[in-house]
């Protein structure tokens, strides 16, 4: 490859998939950050750059999407309509086009369709050399077949991790393993950022939002983890519903609001001890409504709601007091 040439990257994002990823790193990594959209192009035209043999100075993004389903305004609360603008302040400043499609009573429909269809037309008319794809699902298959087929090359972005879900399960995510043989320079993410050799890597660490920067918590999807595995890919069980409350998965919520003090603070989850006594309560980072989970401390008091999942009573509607 002549090393003057420009090598054109194309990027895209399952969103649904990213903002997954991204929920771990913030509340069940010890990195307790989320993952930076500047940061990943940047790793991500190094590594090409890297792939391909050439100077990074030649290595460019010329496009990104980001593909998501998205809850609809009417119902959400003023805070998540907030935190929708600001995410999109940040794909608009890193030069990402968006595409949504509305949740459904049935679900997220059509999203991963309209990726493929979008990343191939997209691939053939402005011909990328290299499409780097941020996703785990094993349905990308056939996209990466048909890139093949053209001499495009492909950089998968994919992520293995377990964590505790909002009922104290463990889950587990998992990236296809016939997406990863299909793809032309597969990147296993988590393995890249929890070696230790590169744990002072500048174009690691940039990989994450610093503490300064991280002003918001990421909008709703309805998405809710149900254990499910879909398309190759063990998520952990991403199911979308239509509502934003279905963040708090199954939890009924009694009447009677109490208060207590934040006993314990584990990986996106924690403790509280009732100010009326009784056994500490479990609660898991999406029951926190006025702030973000990692701004909890230890001893904080806090209001909530007495709910129920399958390992019995815990708190809900969390609140920094």
């Amino acid at each position: 490859m002549t090393a003057s040439k420009l090598t054109r990257i194309g990027v895209f994002y399952d969103g649904n998939y990213f903002y997954h990823v991204s929920n771990y790193y913030n509340y069940h990594h010890s990195r307790r950050s989320r993952i930076s959209i500047g940061g990943l192009h940047d790793f991500i035209r190094h590594k090409v750059a890297d792939s391909e043999g050439c100077d990074v100075r030649y290595c460019h993004i010329v496009d990104a999407h980001y593909f998501r389903g998205r809850l609809r305004a009417q119902g959400l609360e003023l805070q998540q309509l907030v935190n929708e603008r600001n995410f999109d302040d940040v794909l608009i400043k890193e030069g990402v086009v968006t595409h949504y499609l509305p949740i459904t009573a049935g679900g997220e429909k059509g999203i991963d369709v309209w990726l493929a269809l979008e990343a191939f037309e997209l691939a053939v008319h402005k011909r990328f050399d290299v499409v780097a794809l941020i996703a785990g699902d094993g349905d990308f298959v056939p996209l990466l077949r048909k890139l093949n087929t053209m001499g495009t090359r492909v950089m998968l972005l994919g992520w293995d991790f377990k964590y505790v879900d909002q009922n104290g399960n463990e889950r587990e995510t998992r990236t296809s393993q016939s997406l990863l043989d299909e793809a032309t320079y597969p990147m296993m993410m988590h393995q890249i950022i929890d070696d230790r050799s590169l744990r002072n890597d500048p174009l690691i660490n940039g990989l994450f939002v610093p503490p300064a920067e991280a002003r918001f918590t990421w909008p709703a999807t309805g998405s809710r983890e149900t254990g499910t595995e879909t398309g190759g890919m063990a998520t952990g069980g991403l199911e979308t519903g239509g509502m934003a409350v279905a963040e708090l998965g199954a939890v009924e919520t009694a009447p009677g609001t109490k208060t207590g003090r934040i006993q314990n603070l584990r990986e996106g989850y924690g403790f509280i001890t009732p100010d009326e006594g009784g056994e500490n309560l479990f609660f898991y980072w999406r029951a926190v409504v006025n702030t973000d989970f990692n701004q909890l401390q230890i001893g904080d008091a806090v209001s909530y709601d007495v709910g129920s999942n399958d390992r019995g009573p815990c708190a809900v509607n969390v609140r920094r007091l």
